[in-house]
């Protein structure tokens, strides 16, 4: 990954461009160590070692990955836990740093931990370090570590956003399972359809064509389908591609359209109840991170309302967090939205008077985070046998129509 140096005069910016190398040596003791390191030059990595007790022996430039893979939130993740773990085990934060990064299989992900650690190292506190990433730390893991970093509970901190990430992934996780399997369904469907429509049907067409009588109205109307995904399939899979892309456009950009999806999305049958549920469970999950955290409730919110996965929650709870501002109790903000059920407005309500809000929140996330759970398991169990049913009707409706003429003659015959 590129770091970018200010020059001491002027405003002009250079890129450094790090390498990977591995490396043999001895530390201060004479005990042999090795590792792997992001360095611009040898000498400069020789220089890093040196600042670090470590004479080098030996150094190897390392073949580069073109890529090295896209960072993912699951990598933040490990990385999370990773990191809580060492500072928990009392390992200094650079040092922390440097195991997790050398030891990272994907280069994207050991060039980034690197790139932080480069930071840290120069001066600049851990959440600024990290806030230089948005496109990998959001807001609300930028705002948990410097909280932790104030409170000189660093690891604490990082803990409970290894564990809210956990969480988080696993729902995730669950919920595209949940879409998943319907979809890779419908798509084989699909495929199967068109192979039977394109080289199938036509060499039955040819077998008719002798007869020298009217084919029944399914098998003319099916051979018709089979022509005109023939002559007209490219244009036909070139408009669709051109509708989805359009479509992706316009979702990115428009926020009206991406607000009606969302509501619409939580009115389909079944998979509705899986992502109100789902988003029920991050905003209890992120509540309670961020308040046991110590961020003010106000504030906590607003970085709530982004991390629900559901812009019709993400405005809800924004205008929650105006009430609350204004001096309106939560549970009341909660239920003036009336997108909470009311076991979760009771439980907020009972953790605001009990001042175990933190805990009342974490009880909500596990609840609703098992209920997608069983959801999913449920909704995968009634859509085998459902999505079995739509295969046998569409690849048998095919070979039907293909084979009533010869029922036909058979029962002239």
């Amino acid at each position: 990954m590129a770091q970018a140096a200010t020059a001491t005069t002027g405003t002009v910016r250079t890129i450094r461009r790090d390498i990977p190398f591995s490396w043999e040596g001895k530390d201060k003791r004479g005990a042999r160590v090795t590792g792997k390191s992001l360095a611009p030059d040898e000498a400069t990595l020789r220089a890093d070692l040196r600042r670090q007790g470590v004479a080098a022996t030996r150094i190897r430039k390392q073949r580069q990955i073109s890529r090295g893979g896209k960072v993912n939130q699951g990598d933040i993740a490990v990385f999370s836990r990773q990191l809580a773990t060492m500072l928990a085990a009392g390992i200094p934060l650079v040092q922390a740093f440097e195991i997790v990064g050398s030891g990272n299989e994907k280069p994207a992900m050991r060039r980034l931990i690197l790139d932080i650690k480069a930071d840290v190292e120069g001066g600049t506190s851990l959440h600024e370090s990290i806030a230089k990433h948005p496109l990998y730390f959001d807001d609300l893991f930028v705002n948990l570590v410097e909280a932790g970093e104030q409170a000189g509970a660093l690891e604490t901190l990082l803990d409970k956003v290894a564990t809210y990430k956990e969480k988080t992934e696993a729902l995730k996780k669950k919920v595209k399972k949940a879409l998943f399997y319907p979809a890779a369904v419908l798509a084989v469907a699909i495929l199967v359809t068109t192979i039977l429509l394109i080289f199938v049907i036509p060499q039955f067409e040819s077998l008719y064509q002798g007869f020298g009588a009217d084919l029944p109205a399914f098998t003319q109307f099916v051979i018709h389908i089979s022509r005109v995904v023939q002559h007209d399939g490219f244009y036909i899979l070139i408009g669709l591609v051109g509708a989805v892309m359009t479509f992706n456009y316009f979702k990115k950009r428009s926020k009206a359209m991406r607000e009606f999806l969302d509501r619409l999305s939580l009115k389909i049958p079944v998979i509705g109840p899986i992502l109100e549920k789902s988003s029920i469970a991050r905003y209890a999950r992120t509540l309670s991170t961020m308040f046991s955290a110590g961020v003010p409730l106000v504030e906590a919110l607003e970085s709530v309302a982004g991390a629900t996965g559901n812009i019709v929650y993400e405005n809800a709870v924004m205008r929650m967090r105006d009430e609350v501002a204004t001096g309106q109790r939560l549970q009341r903000a909660m239920e003036n939205t009336g997108l909470f059920p009311n076991m979760v407005n009771q439980m907020i309500a009972v953790g605001e008077e009990s001042g175990s809000l933190d805990s009342m929140s974490a009880k909500v996330a596990s609840f609703y985070e098992a209920e997608v759970d069983n959801a999913v398991d449920t909704m995968s169990s009634l859509l085998e046998p459902i999505i079995m049913v739509f295969l046998g009707v569409v690849v048998g409706g095919l070979v039907v129509a293909m084979y009533l003429p010869i029922f036909k003659l058979a029962s002239v015959v």
